[in-house]
């Protein structure tokens, strides 16, 4: 971004946040430790975030329950920043906010992005949005609130500091927050690795229906909306499974589908070495990195694991 955070502030009245569709620990890190520094150090703006439903072990974070869910028809804002968002698109319900907006902002660290807004942050190479903006605040004013929001970013989007994306950077600001009092251990184990029963029935079922493909170099599964209904599961129950498929030994991909609506699917993949996943993403219309990305899809399972198979096999043949 060729200016500062308060440079960008200067003269906004109204600002308002927002991040990606079905947010994850990064997106609700990075903007609630984004909203809680504003509120706390700018409070003449008025500040507002826009998220969907956030998962119940993330409401631990202070204000969480501010978060708008809905827009109000007509309500414009001085200044939208959009936080680990790779397109307008994956704003969902609060892309009219961005639209309207007098000036609009980019807080990304996805491969995928080709700096919509106005003023765009974008590293591809940085852990975590909530490491960018950790390194975009007055450090010596974040408060422990603040900290605990981008801490758990952070730990989410690096897998508790194991993923390649770690950089010696990465832990400096992980320092820095912890140096603010928060108890990162605590935060890593509840919003991490704690699961509730039916997060640990979906996984169990998934582990269990898990199949092999492209010489046992792939491993796939998939849950379907009657599975879900099943299990009274919610989407945000998903979270963590295609990362346990990847850890399976000898696998280059994980690929990981559930029914998000009828016979449309969210596929989610992960890689090790040989494919960049970002590419298969991009090319599917999602985004992502180049060892974890996204995308939806409509079809059968069937179709959705042929296509994407394919795309998988290309690499895989090329690196052979």
């Amino acid at each position: 971004m060729n200016i500062s955070l308060s440079e960008l502030l200067n003269g906004k009245k109204s600002v308002a946040l927002g991040g990606h569709i079905r947010p994850d620990g990064d997106c609700v890190g990075s903007c609630m430790g984004l909203y809680l520094y504003l509120r706390e150090q700018y409070p003449q703006i008025d500040t507002d975030v826009y998220l969907e439903y956030i998962p119940e072990a993330y409401r631990f974070i202070r204000d969480t329950e501010k978060a708008r869910h809905e827009i109000t028809p007509g309500q414009v804002y001085d200044l939208f920043i959009c936080l680990d968002c790779g397109d307008e698109e994956r704003l969902g319900f609060a892309a009219p906010l961005f639209e309207a907006a007098g000036q609009t902002c980019c807080i990304d660290h996805h491969a995928s992005n080709r700096s919509f807004a106005d003023y765009n942050e974008i590293e591809a190479d940085a852990s975590s949005t909530s490491e960018l903006v950790y390194h975009l605040l007055d450090q010596e004013k974040i408060s422990q609130a603040c900290a605990e929001a981008l801490y758990m970013g952070i730990a989410h989007d690096t897998g508790v500091f194991r993923y390649s994306c770690t950089s010696p950077e990465t832990l400096e600001a992980a320092a820095g927050l912890l140096r603010k009092g928060i108890d990162g251990s605590e935060i890593v184990e509840k919003t991490f690795y704690e699961k509730t029963y039916v997060q640990n029935q979906i996984l169990g079922l998934a582990l269990l229906e898990s199949i092999l493909i492209l010489d046992k170099r792939c491993i796939v599964t998939w849950i379907t909306k009657k599975n879900m209904a099943f299990f009274e599961a919610v989407p945000a129950d998903m979270d963590g499974i295609v990362n346990q498929l990847k850890q399976t030994k000898g696998m280059e991909v994980a690929l990981f589908l559930y029914e998000i609506d009828t016979q449309l699917f969210k596929v989610s993949l992960r890689s090790r070495d040989k494919v960049d996943v970002s590419k298969i993403a991009t090319y599917f219309g999602g985004g992502g990195h180049v060892k974890a990305a996204g995308f939806t899809m409509a079809g059968t399972v069937h179709d959705v694991v042929n296509n994407v198979s394919h795309q998988i096999a290309l690499q895989l043949d090329g690196a052979c």
